[in-house]
């Protein structure tokens, strides 16, 4: 019986199909919302106006707010400052990750209720009640803030998802493929496996992993020629929705390990990294995780895949290696810092951890 198991599943409501935003006023009314907050982004603001015809509504009155495009602490005390300025009832974010998550973390702070329009499948952040903090300067800050207020929506259209950059969807298919292979190992241990939550959180990313692996190459073609085909919106659905649920059932468990927190150290010490995109720095990340666990064999079974999506092997390949060993070491010690890391069956110490880094880049060496 597990005694520290938080399951938050994901928003009040769920809609993702043609036509799918004119329910949105319905919802606010359920809110009984009148005065919204709406921040946004800049390209895919002008992008989502067109569909969102609810804004011409002379039942609410709409204040609109453009983020720094970051999520950060600044620019979460500058959407509350303009919600409190025009007494928001209700805040509304249109855009990425980044901005979802501010939205999600400055409505937890206010008290206030929220819904998500995601324009991009690049990760879960709009279905996931936790906020991954980054200074202005796009450096991470290694922290996450987690709260337990739930979207009250979260509704977007195919056609606007698909009118998006591609490299964004890449970077979203590696960052949902990390739910699988951070996760279980961990979720197959004997004191785990048979946790109900837990083993749904483990259906789930099996289901995200292999629509993955047999739909993407068709998926990204269809999408770089505007066809709204199954395989497009349904791995669109699972990278921004779907995949959310492994976290929010399985909480710390299925949340993240070390792929993630690669991810945040690369973010936070390597100010060459800020150019990729967190998607790209996670695959990365799968490779070091399973590094650390020696399961070079997977490796070697994921590299035609990233290979065909063109996605990051390794640190020289990415051209981001540092040769100052000591950000070496700051990297291993954030990493080391994280409880979750620990959850992986193997013995985690920092020595074998910077062991991993360098065994990698000598084994894709190798490969290249």
């Amino acid at each position: 019986m597990l005694n520290d198991l938080k399951v938050k599943v994901g928003p009040q409501f769920y809609e993702y199909h043609t036509g799918a935003l004119s329910i949105v006023p319905q919802l606010l009314e359920e809110y009984k919302a009148k005065h919204v907050l709406i921040v946004h982004g800049t390209v895919s603001w002008e992008k989502a106006k067109p569909r969102l015809p609810f804004l011409a509504d002379e039942g609410y009155s709409f204040s609109y707010h453009q983020y720094t495009g970051e999520c950060s602490y600044y620019g979460t005390d500058l959407v509350m400052e303009a919600a409190r300025k025009v007494g928001a009832d209700f805040i509304i974010g249109v855009g990425g990750g980044k901005l979802t998550d501010l939205v999600g973390y400055a409505a937890h702070r206010l008290n206030t209720n929220f819904g998500v329009i995601p324009t991009l499948a690049s990760n879960c952040a709009p279905w996931t009640p936790l906020s991954v903090m980054y200074k202005e300067n796009g450096e991470s800050e290694g922290k996450t803030e987690h709260f337990l207020r739930q979207a009250a929506f979260f509704i977007t259209e195919p056609e606007l998802i698909i009118d998006s950059p591609v490299d964004y969807f890449i970077a979203g298919l590696a960052d949902t493929l990390a739910k699988w292979y951070e996760s279980d190992a961990i979720l197959q241990q004997e004191h785990l496996k048979d946790e109900p939550f837990l083993q749904m959180a483990g259906f789930t990313s099996v289901l995200c992993k292999e629509a993955i692996m047999r739909d993407s190459e068709k998926a990204i073609r269809d999408m770089k020629e505007q066809k709204l085909s199954d395989e497009f919106v349904h791995l669109s659905e699972i990278v921004f929705a779907v995949a959310g649920m492994v976290g929010g059932l399985g909480d710390k468990y299925a949340r993240n390990a070390a792929a993630h927190a690669m991810h945040d150290g690369m973010s936070k010490y390597i100010p060459e990294s800020h150019h990729f995109l967190h998607g790209e720095k996670v695959a990365y990340g799968i490779f070091y995780q399973l590094a650390i666990e020696e399961k070079w064999s997977l490796i070697d079974q994921l590299l035609p895949f990233y290979q065909a999506l063109n996605l990051p092997i390794s640190l020289h390949q990415m051209d981001i290696f540092p040769e100052d060993e000591t950000v070496i070491d700051e990297i291993v010690a954030f990493i080391y810092s994280k409880k979750k890391v620990h959850l992986i069956p193997v013995p985690i110490t920092e020595a074998g951890l910077k062991q991993a880094i360098y065994q990698l880049e000598e084994y894709m060496e190798d490969k290249g």
